[in-house]
């Protein structure tokens, strides 16, 4: 299949996508995509707008995997008094909305709950994610808990927990393993959307 990985980050939802597919990630930061591309050498990585790449080559896939970015969303962000208040980003409703409409391979889409009601129900909600797919997902199959097992939030034990080892002098390396969507998810949603 030819997979599209949007709002790459380190590719915490690849790792266990296997070899065997044409991945093409897209990443914003180019320091994270290049921690990504170390990662994932025979994969195609773009820096770029993944919002905007989307729009432009969607056709070009059997599969979309979008994760946009969940601060706005959080319920972490809501939650924290200091924090400053901010629009939600309503990128990932665009994508969805723009997914279910024009898409005509297997999409899905992945978030936070957020601290709101959403504005489109998830087909799944799978330990601390929503999940928009035009396929359907069982959240009884997964073996739910892994969020609850990371209560040590330093580099070295999400990176053990994760089975990631980031180049050396990747910046933020925590605040990029924090960031990741676990490898052990990616590869649930991917057999559960791919699956008869």
């Amino acid at each position: 299949m030819k997979i599209l990985n949007l709002y790459a980050g380190i590719g915490g939802n690849r790792k266990l996508w296997g070899d065997e597919h044409e991945i093409t990630a897209v990443e914003f930061e180019p320091y994270v995509a290049a921690a990504y591309a170390a990662l994932y050498p025979q994969d195609t990585i773009i820096v770029a707008d993944a919002h905007q790449y989307l729009l432009e080559h969607y056709k070009e896939y059997d599969l979309i995997w979008s994760s946009p970015p969940c601060p706005s969303h959080s319920r972490m962000r809501n939650s924290l008094v200091k924090s400053k208040p901010v629009y939600p980003d309503m990128k990932l409703y665009e994508e969805i909305i723009f997914l279910k409409h024009f898409f005509k391979g297997i999409w899905v889409v992945e978030n936070v709950i957020p601290y709101y009601t959403p504005l489109i129900s998830p087909v799944a909600v799978i330990d601390r994610h929503f999940v928009w797919s035009n396929k359907p997902i069982s959240e009884s199959k997964f073996s739910r808990g892994y969020a609850g097992r990371i209560t040590d939030q330093s580099k070295e034990a999400l990176a053990a927990e994760y089975g990631i080892e980031l180049p050396d002098g990747t910046k933020n390396q925590r605040k990029l393993l924090r960031n990741a969507v676990h490898p052990d998810f990616g590869a649930y949603i991917l057999k559960e959307v791919t699956n008869p």
